[in-house]
Protein backbone atom coordinates (compact mmCIF):
# COMPACT_ATOMS: atom_id res chain seq x y z
CA UNK A 1 0.00 0.00 0.00
CA UNK A 2 1.65 3.14 -0.80
CA UNK A 3 1.20 6.89 0.13
CA UNK A 4 -1.72 7.24 -1.92
CA UNK A 5 -3.44 4.30 -1.30
CA UNK A 6 -3.08 4.97 2.19
CA UNK A 7 -5.02 8.13 1.70
CA UNK A 8 -7.68 6.39 0.92
CA UNK A 9 -8.52 4.99 4.11
CA UNK A 10 -11.78 6.18 5.61
CA UNK A 11 -10.47 6.86 8.77
CA UNK A 12 -7.73 9.60 6.87
CA UNK A 13 -10.16 11.01 4.66
CA UNK A 14 -12.31 11.70 7.49
CA UNK A 15 -9.40 13.65 9.24
CA UNK A 16 -8.77 15.94 5.67
CA UNK A 17 -12.69 16.23 5.70
CA UNK A 18 -12.14 17.75 9.31
CA UNK A 19 -9.39 19.70 8.25
CA UNK A 20 -11.46 20.81 5.38
CA UNK A 21 -14.20 21.91 7.88
CA UNK A 22 -12.06 23.74 9.83
CA UNK A 23 -10.88 25.82 6.87
CA UNK A 24 -13.98 26.65 5.26
CA UNK A 25 -15.39 27.99 8.42
CA UNK A 26 -18.03 25.32 9.11
CA UNK A 27 -19.98 25.20 11.84
CA UNK A 28 -19.36 21.40 11.99
CA UNK A 29 -18.48 20.86 15.72
CA UNK A 30 -17.70 17.64 17.92
CA UNK A 31 -18.74 18.10 21.51
CA UNK A 32 -15.43 18.44 24.03
CA UNK A 33 -17.30 15.69 26.46
CA UNK A 34 -17.56 13.74 23.23
CA UNK A 35 -14.31 14.17 21.87
CA UNK A 36 -13.00 13.48 25.43
CA UNK A 37 -15.25 9.82 25.51
CA UNK A 38 -13.54 8.93 21.85
CA UNK A 39 -9.78 9.21 23.17
CA UNK A 40 -10.64 7.59 26.11
CA UNK A 41 -12.39 4.67 24.32
CA UNK A 42 -9.27 4.14 21.88
CA UNK A 43 -7.08 3.89 24.65
CA UNK A 44 -8.91 1.34 26.44
CA UNK A 45 -9.41 -0.66 23.34
CA UNK A 46 -5.78 -0.04 22.39
CA UNK A 47 -4.69 -1.31 25.96
CA UNK A 48 -6.86 -4.31 25.45
CA UNK A 49 -5.55 -5.32 22.32
CA UNK A 50 -2.05 -5.20 23.22
CA UNK A 51 -2.61 -6.59 26.41
CA UNK A 52 -4.75 -9.51 24.65
CA UNK A 53 -1.71 -9.78 22.38
CA UNK A 54 0.59 -9.60 25.04
CA UNK A 55 -0.64 -13.25 27.07
CA UNK A 56 -0.81 -15.12 23.74
CA UNK A 57 3.08 -14.28 22.67
CA UNK A 58 4.42 -14.19 26.62
CA UNK A 59 7.42 -12.48 27.32
CA UNK A 60 11.07 -12.80 26.20
CA UNK A 61 14.56 -11.15 25.31
CA UNK A 62 13.45 -9.73 22.21
CA UNK A 63 10.79 -7.93 24.46
CA UNK A 64 13.28 -6.33 26.49
CA UNK A 65 15.43 -5.09 23.58
CA UNK A 66 12.03 -3.38 22.23
CA UNK A 67 11.53 -1.11 25.38
CA UNK A 68 15.33 -0.69 26.04
CA UNK A 69 15.17 1.09 22.63
CA UNK A 70 12.10 2.93 23.07
CA UNK A 71 13.13 4.34 26.30
CA UNK A 72 16.89 4.97 24.56
CA UNK A 73 15.14 7.22 22.12
CA UNK A 74 13.14 8.77 24.53
CA UNK A 75 16.54 10.12 26.26
CA UNK A 76 17.83 10.66 23.46
CA UNK A 77 15.79 12.78 20.89
CA UNK A 78 14.81 15.72 23.52
CA UNK A 79 18.59 15.99 24.65
CA UNK A 80 19.50 16.45 20.73
CA UNK A 81 16.75 18.80 19.66
CA UNK A 82 17.38 20.77 22.53
CA UNK A 83 21.12 21.13 21.45
CA UNK A 84 20.24 21.55 18.18
CA UNK A 85 17.06 24.39 18.73
CA UNK A 86 19.18 26.34 21.70
CA UNK A 87 21.27 28.45 19.15
CA UNK A 88 17.78 29.28 17.27
CA UNK A 89 15.61 30.14 19.33
CA UNK A 90 15.58 30.79 23.31
CA UNK A 91 16.83 28.43 25.86
CA UNK A 92 13.91 27.94 27.47
CA UNK A 93 11.68 27.74 24.02
CA UNK A 94 14.49 25.11 23.03
CA UNK A 95 13.81 23.20 26.16
CA UNK A 96 9.81 23.45 25.48
CA UNK A 97 9.76 22.17 22.14
CA UNK A 98 12.87 19.57 23.07
CA UNK A 99 9.44 17.89 25.48
CA UNK A 100 7.43 17.97 22.73
CA UNK A 101 9.37 16.30 20.12
CA UNK A 102 10.65 13.85 22.78
CA UNK A 103 7.18 12.74 23.71
CA UNK A 104 5.26 10.82 21.45
CA UNK A 105 1.50 11.27 20.39
CA UNK A 106 -0.61 8.38 20.81
CA UNK A 107 -3.21 9.57 18.25
CA UNK A 108 -0.35 8.91 15.54
CA UNK A 109 -0.09 5.54 17.59
CA UNK A 110 -3.13 4.45 17.16
CA UNK A 111 -3.21 5.43 13.46
CA UNK A 112 -0.37 3.66 12.50
CA UNK A 113 -1.31 0.32 14.67
CA UNK A 114 -4.33 0.19 11.98
CA UNK A 115 -2.57 0.84 9.33
CA UNK A 116 -0.49 -2.07 10.56
CA UNK A 117 -3.47 -4.20 11.14
CA UNK A 118 -5.03 -3.32 7.33
CA UNK A 119 -1.73 -4.12 5.42
CA UNK A 120 -1.33 -7.95 7.41
CA UNK A 121 2.00 -7.11 9.68
CA UNK A 122 2.02 -8.44 13.07
CA UNK A 123 3.36 -6.06 16.31
CA UNK A 124 3.73 -6.86 19.51
CA UNK A 125 1.15 -6.16 22.31
CA UNK A 126 4.27 -4.65 24.49
CA UNK A 127 4.57 -1.94 22.10
CA UNK A 128 1.69 -0.19 24.24
CA UNK A 129 4.02 0.03 27.16
CA UNK A 130 6.80 1.71 24.60
CA UNK A 131 4.08 4.13 24.29
CA UNK A 132 3.42 4.86 27.48
CA UNK A 133 7.26 4.45 29.00
CA UNK A 134 8.10 7.35 25.92
CA UNK A 135 5.72 10.35 27.26
CA UNK A 136 7.39 10.73 30.98
CA UNK A 137 11.67 11.01 29.39
CA UNK A 138 11.37 14.51 27.48
CA UNK A 139 9.29 16.44 29.90
CA UNK A 140 11.40 15.33 33.16
CA UNK A 141 14.17 16.08 30.52
CA UNK A 142 12.61 19.78 29.92
CA UNK A 143 11.96 20.56 33.09
CA UNK A 144 15.71 20.01 34.87
CA UNK A 145 17.17 22.04 31.58
CA UNK A 146 14.21 24.97 32.51
CA UNK A 147 15.76 24.92 36.12
CA UNK A 148 19.45 25.04 34.97
CA UNK A 149 18.45 28.10 32.77
CA UNK A 150 16.70 29.89 34.79
CA UNK A 151 19.44 29.43 37.84
CA UNK A 152 21.79 30.33 34.64
CA UNK A 153 20.27 33.41 33.85
CA UNK A 154 19.52 34.72 37.56
CA UNK A 155 22.93 33.83 38.26
CA UNK A 156 21.86 31.69 41.67
CA UNK A 157 19.91 28.99 42.21
CA UNK A 158 16.35 28.37 40.99
CA UNK A 159 13.36 29.18 43.46
CA UNK A 160 13.39 25.94 45.24
CA UNK A 161 9.59 26.38 45.62
CA UNK A 162 9.19 26.12 41.71
CA UNK A 163 11.92 23.83 41.05
CA UNK A 164 10.42 21.25 43.69
CA UNK A 165 6.70 21.85 42.65
CA UNK A 166 7.19 21.31 39.12
CA UNK A 167 9.21 18.45 39.48
CA UNK A 168 6.04 16.98 41.99
CA UNK A 169 3.54 17.91 39.39
CA UNK A 170 5.45 16.07 36.34
CA UNK A 171 6.10 13.27 38.75
CA UNK A 172 2.62 13.17 39.30
CA UNK A 173 1.01 13.86 35.42
CA UNK A 174 4.05 11.27 34.45
CA UNK A 175 2.40 7.99 36.55
CA UNK A 176 -1.19 9.27 37.29
CA UNK A 177 -2.56 10.85 34.81
CA UNK A 178 -5.92 9.44 33.61
CA UNK A 179 -4.69 8.74 30.60
CA UNK A 180 -1.55 6.88 30.43
CA UNK A 181 -3.47 5.38 34.03
CA UNK A 182 -6.05 3.78 31.84
CA UNK A 183 -3.97 2.38 28.71
CA UNK A 184 -1.52 0.93 31.41
CA UNK A 185 -4.51 -0.74 33.16
CA UNK A 186 -6.46 -2.18 30.20
CA UNK A 187 -3.47 -3.15 28.99
CA UNK A 188 -3.19 -5.46 32.43
CA UNK A 189 -6.66 -6.36 31.98
CA UNK A 190 -5.88 -7.78 28.59
CA UNK A 191 -3.16 -9.33 29.63
CA UNK A 192 -4.76 -11.35 32.71
CA UNK A 193 -8.15 -12.11 30.89
CA UNK A 194 -6.26 -13.52 28.22
CA UNK A 195 -8.13 -15.31 24.79
CA UNK A 196 -11.41 -15.48 26.89
CA UNK A 197 -11.21 -11.91 27.34
CA UNK A 198 -10.24 -11.11 23.84
CA UNK A 199 -13.11 -13.57 22.90
CA UNK A 200 -15.55 -11.37 25.22
CA UNK A 201 -14.25 -7.96 24.02
CA UNK A 202 -14.57 -8.56 20.47
CA UNK A 203 -17.30 -6.17 19.31
CA UNK A 204 -15.58 -3.53 21.35
CA UNK A 205 -12.05 -3.36 20.77
CA UNK A 206 -12.79 -4.84 16.79
CA UNK A 207 -15.88 -4.26 14.74
CA UNK A 208 -16.47 -0.63 16.24
CA UNK A 209 -12.83 0.25 16.74
CA UNK A 210 -12.32 1.79 12.80
CA UNK A 211 -15.10 3.90 12.63
CA UNK A 212 -14.41 5.50 16.60
CA UNK A 213 -11.02 6.08 15.07
CA UNK A 214 -12.53 7.76 12.08
CA UNK A 215 -15.01 9.64 14.44
CA UNK A 216 -11.46 10.88 16.40
CA UNK A 217 -10.07 12.08 13.59
CA UNK A 218 -12.71 14.21 11.94
CA UNK A 219 -12.03 15.98 15.60
CA UNK A 220 -8.67 16.12 15.37
CA UNK A 221 -8.92 17.35 11.52
CA UNK A 222 -10.94 20.65 13.39
CA UNK A 223 -8.63 20.63 15.69
CA UNK A 224 -5.57 20.81 13.06
CA UNK A 225 -7.12 23.51 10.85
CA UNK A 226 -7.79 26.06 14.15
CA UNK A 227 -4.11 25.97 14.34
CA UNK A 228 -2.89 26.42 11.23
CA UNK A 229 -3.42 29.95 11.21
CA UNK A 230 -0.80 30.32 13.87
CA UNK A 231 1.94 28.93 11.74
CA UNK A 232 2.37 32.53 10.04
CA UNK A 233 3.49 33.50 13.54
CA UNK A 234 6.69 30.93 13.18
CA UNK A 235 9.98 31.45 12.53
CA UNK A 236 10.73 29.56 8.70
CA UNK A 237 13.38 27.69 10.39
CA UNK A 238 10.95 26.00 12.72
CA UNK A 239 8.53 25.06 9.99
CA UNK A 240 10.98 23.15 7.89
CA UNK A 241 12.23 21.75 11.61
CA UNK A 242 8.49 19.98 11.98
CA UNK A 243 8.70 18.54 8.93
CA UNK A 244 11.95 17.44 8.79
CA UNK A 245 12.66 16.46 12.52
CA UNK A 246 10.56 13.58 12.65
CA UNK A 247 11.92 11.68 9.09
CA UNK A 248 15.32 12.04 10.70
CA UNK A 249 13.92 10.75 14.09
CA UNK A 250 12.35 8.00 12.16
CA UNK A 251 14.82 6.99 9.99
CA UNK A 252 17.47 6.93 12.90
CA UNK A 253 15.08 4.83 15.41
CA UNK A 254 14.43 1.83 12.22
CA UNK A 255 18.32 2.07 11.52
CA UNK A 256 19.04 1.03 14.86
CA UNK A 257 16.22 -1.32 14.85
CA UNK A 258 17.61 -2.81 11.80
CA UNK A 259 21.00 -3.74 13.98
CA UNK A 260 18.81 -5.00 17.31
CA UNK A 261 16.84 -7.21 15.16
CA UNK A 262 13.59 -5.81 15.56
CA UNK A 263 10.65 -7.29 13.61
CA UNK A 264 9.19 -5.27 11.17
CA UNK A 265 5.84 -4.22 12.91
CA UNK A 266 7.58 -3.22 15.86
CA UNK A 267 10.44 -0.98 14.59
CA UNK A 268 7.41 0.85 12.12
CA UNK A 269 6.05 1.72 15.51
CA UNK A 270 9.10 2.39 17.22
CA UNK A 271 9.82 4.82 14.23
CA UNK A 272 6.10 6.49 14.40
CA UNK A 273 6.50 6.85 18.14
CA UNK A 274 10.03 8.64 17.30
CA UNK A 275 8.74 10.71 14.56
CA UNK A 276 5.88 11.90 16.59
CA UNK A 277 5.22 14.34 18.76
CA UNK A 278 2.79 15.09 21.97
CA UNK A 279 0.38 17.92 21.30
CA UNK A 280 -1.92 17.25 24.79
CA UNK A 281 -0.11 15.65 27.55
CA UNK A 282 3.00 17.76 27.31
CA UNK A 283 1.42 20.81 26.39
CA UNK A 284 -0.68 20.73 29.54
CA UNK A 285 2.46 20.18 31.68
CA UNK A 286 4.21 23.15 30.26
CA UNK A 287 1.71 25.44 30.18
CA UNK A 288 2.74 24.96 34.14
CA UNK A 289 5.97 24.21 34.22
CA UNK A 290 7.59 26.80 31.89
CA UNK A 291 4.87 29.71 31.40
CA UNK A 292 7.71 31.82 29.88
CA UNK A 293 7.74 29.34 26.64
CA UNK A 294 5.73 30.17 23.90
CA UNK A 295 2.46 28.00 23.29
CA UNK A 296 2.81 28.77 19.50
CA UNK A 297 6.24 26.46 19.44
CA UNK A 298 5.12 23.83 21.61
CA UNK A 299 1.88 23.63 20.63
CA UNK A 300 1.24 25.16 17.14
CA UNK A 301 4.42 22.79 15.36
CA UNK A 302 3.37 19.44 16.62
CA UNK A 303 -0.33 20.29 16.09
CA UNK A 304 -0.23 22.09 12.83
CA UNK A 305 2.84 20.92 11.27
CA UNK A 306 3.93 17.38 12.60
CA UNK A 307 0.82 15.73 13.43
CA UNK A 308 -0.93 15.84 10.04
CA UNK A 309 2.33 15.07 8.27
CA UNK A 310 2.30 12.26 10.31
CA UNK A 311 -1.06 10.71 9.61
CA UNK A 312 -0.82 12.05 5.61
CA UNK A 313 2.09 10.76 4.48
CA UNK A 314 4.81 9.92 7.56
CA UNK A 315 2.81 6.70 8.54
CA UNK A 316 2.84 5.06 5.11
CA UNK A 317 6.84 5.89 4.12
CA UNK A 318 7.97 5.27 7.77
CA UNK A 319 6.29 1.65 6.88
CA UNK A 320 8.16 1.58 3.51
CA UNK A 321 11.87 2.27 5.15
CA UNK A 322 10.70 -0.53 7.44
CA UNK A 323 9.65 -2.92 4.55
CA UNK A 324 13.43 -1.80 3.09
CA UNK A 325 15.15 -2.08 6.22
CA UNK A 326 14.11 -5.01 7.39
CA UNK A 327 13.03 -7.53 4.45
CA UNK A 328 13.23 -10.84 6.77
CA UNK A 329 10.66 -9.61 8.82
CA UNK A 330 8.47 -9.34 6.43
Amino acid sequence: MNTANALMDPSILFFVLGIGAGLLRSNLVIPTQMARFLALYLLMAIGLKGGFALSKSGLDASIAVDIGLALGLALIIPAVTYLFLRRRISNLNAAAVAATYGSVSAVTFITAMQYLENRGISYGGHMLAALALMESPAILFAIVMANAIRAKQSGRHARKGASSTSLRYILQESFTEGAQFLLLGSMAVGYISGENGRNVMQPFTGEIFKGMLAFFLLDMGLATAAHLKDLKKVPKLLIVYGLVAPLVHATAALWLCSHLGVSLGNASLLAVLAGSASYIAVPAVLKHAIPEASPLYYLGMPLGLTFPFNILIGIPLYVKLAEHWIPMAR
